[in-house]
C-alpha cells in the first residue's frame, strides 16, 4: 500500500458485506430464504422458447410467446413501437426508485445476401459469430410468404471429399466460404426468385435443443433463451410466493442485444439498480462455470457496478447458491447499451455458464436453477443504497463514499478526507 493510503472505515470490506448493509438504514435488505423454482416450468419454457427461430429482426413471434407466459403469471405488461416488452413485477406504488431485469430473446442468425447462380444462397451474418460454427448447420428460410418455410442447410463451397479431396481442409473460414443449400428443385438465380425468395430473408439455425438425465443442456440459442426461462422461472415463484418487494421492479425483454441496440430503449426512468441476464463465458482463462452463477465484473465495456456486483455476489454466497466472479474480453450486453442510451442506474450482469457460446453451446440445469434463485433474492432485497439512489442526484454531505471504496450509506459529513 501506498505511503498515502485512505483511511478505510467499516464497510463491505471491514465488517459489513454488501449483503449485510447497515440495519439502521436498511433492515429489510436480506431475504432470509430463497423461493422454491419449478425447475419443470423452467425446462419445458427453455425448450419452447428454443424452438421459435428469432434472429435479430425477426422476433414477433417470441415475444408473442413471452408476453402469453407473463400473462398467464397474472404480470401486467406493455410492448413499445419496437418490440419491447416492459413488464410489472410489482412493489410499492409510492417507491422513489425502481429496478429492472433485462434479458433478451433475440439470437445470432443470418441474412440472404446473395442469390446464386447455382440455386444457393450467400449470406451475411446477424450479430457476431464465425462461419465455422454453422457448416453444417440446419436452418429455416423464411420469404416474405408467412406461411411459408424452406429447410437448408449450411455447407462450404467445397464440401465434397470425393470431389475435393484435401482442399476440404484447406479452404478458408468465413462468410464467403459457405452457401445455403435449399431442399428444393432449384438450381438458378429464376428458381430461386420463383420460391419467393430475395436479398433480405432471414436464415435462422435450428437449436435442435436436448437435455441430458445428468443436468446438461445442449443446444444453439441458449443466450439468452435459457436466461429468459430462468428469469421468467423465478416470476413464477415470486408470483406463487405473493412475495413482498420492497421497491418497483419491472421486467424488461428486449429483442435487438445481438446487435447491441438492446436495452437502449424501454427502462422506467426512475430505474435505479439494472441486472441484466445472459450468458456467462466457460473457456480456458475464465472463472465461469457450467454449474455456477456468474456475476460479472467487467466486459469489454468496462467494470459494471462496484457496489452492486459485491452485493450480488455476496447475497449469492449468504444463501448458498454456487457462484463466481469473472470478466470477458469480447463481450457486451444490454447493460451496455442502456448506459450508452443515457441511462443514469447502476448496473450489473448476471450470467448462467455456457460453453462455447454463439456456437454449439452448453450449459447446466444447476446454473440456471440458481440464477433464478438469486433473482428472486435480489428482487426481495432493497437497494444497495435506499436513501442516496431514491434519487437521480444530491449533494455532496450525502454522497454514499469516503472517498474510497467500499461505502456506506452516508459519507462524511464534515471535515476533509484523511490520510495517512
Amino acid at each position: 500500500m501506498s505511503a498515502h493510503a485512505y483511511r478505510w472505515v467499516e464497510s463491505y470490506g471491514a465488517g459489513m458485506t454488501a449483503a449485510e448493509p447497515n440495519p439502521e438504514t436498511n433492515p429489510d435488505s436480506n431475504p432470509e430464504t430463497t423461493l422454491e423454482i419449478d425447475l419443470e416450468f423452467l425446462r419445458r419454457v427453455m425448450l419452447e422458447l428454443l424452438e421459435i427461430p428469432s434472429p435479430t429482426g425477426r422476433t414477433d413471434h417470441v415475444q408473442q410467446y413471452v408476453g402469453e407466459r407473463l400473462d398467464r403469471l397474472g404480470v401486467p405488461f406493455r410492448v413499445t413501437r419496437r418490440g419491447a416488452i416492459v413488464a410489472d413485477l410489482g412493489g410499492p406504488a409510492d417507491s422513489e426508485a425502481s429496478r429492472a431485469v433485462v434479458v433478451h430473446t433475440d439470437t445470432i442468425g443470418a441474412m440472404i445476401r446473395n442469390l446464386k447462380s447455382n440455386g444457393r444462397l450467400e449470406l451475411k451474418p446477424i450479430g457476431t459469430h464465425s462461419a465455422r460454427f454453422s457448416e453444417g448447420a440446419a436452418v429455416w428460410v423464411f420469404p416474405d410468404a408467412l406461411e411459408t418455410v424452406y429447410n437448408g442447410q449450411v455447407l462450404p463451397l467445397k464440401a465434397s471429399g470425393h470431389r475435393w479431396n484435401e482442399e476440404v481442409d484447406s479452404q478458408g473460414v468465413s462468410w464467403d466460404h459457405v452457401e445455403v443449400r435449399l431442399d428444393e428443385h432449384v438450381s438458378s438465380i429464376e428458381d430461386l426468385r420463383a420460391l419467393g425468395l430475395d436479398v433480405g430473408d432471414f436464415v435462422a439455425p435450428l437449436a435442435h435443443p436436448l437435455i441430458t438425465d445428468n443436468g446438461f443442456v445442449r443446444s444453439r440459442h441458449l443466450d439468452d433463451k435459457a436466461g429468459v426461462a430462468a428469469t421468467l422461472a423465478a416470476v413464477k415463484a415470486l408470483k406463487e410466493a405473493d412475495a413482498e418487494l420492497p421497491v418497483r421492479a419491472q421486467l424488461l425483454v428486449t429483442c435487438t442485444e445481438e446487435i447491441g441496440h438492446g436495452a437502449s430503449h424501454g427502462l422506467d426512468s426512475d430505474v435505479a439498480e439494472m441486472v441484466s441476464v445472459d450468458a456467462a463465458i466457460v473457456a480456458p482463462g475464465q472463472q465461469s462455470r457450467e454449474t455456477a452463477v456468474t456475476v460479472t465484473m467487467a466486459d469489454s465495456v468496462g467494470p459494471f457496478d462496484y457496489h452492486l456486483t459485491r452485493r450480488l455476489h455476496a447475497l449469492a454466497r449468504q444463501h448458498d447458491i454456487a457462484v463466481v466472479r469473472d470478466t470477458f474480453a469480447h463481450y457486451r450486453s444490454d447493460a451496455a447499451a442502456a448506459i450508452e442510451a443515457g441511462a443514469h442506474l447502476r448496473v450489473a450482469l448476471l450470467g448462467f455458464g455456457v460453453d462455447a457460446s454463439h456456437g454449439h453451446e452448453r450449459t447446466h440445469i444447476n446454473s440456471l436453477h440458481g440464477l433464478a434463485q438469486l433473482l428472486t433474492v435480489w428482487l426481495r432485497s432493497d437497494l444497495v443504497f435506499p436513501r442516496w439512489d431514491a434519487a437521480a442526484d444530491g449533494p455532496l454531505r450525502r454522497f454514499p463514499s469516503l472517498a474510497v471504496q467500499p461505502a456506506q450509506e452516508e459519507g462524511p459529513q464534515e471535515g476533509p478526507i484523511e490520510v495517512e
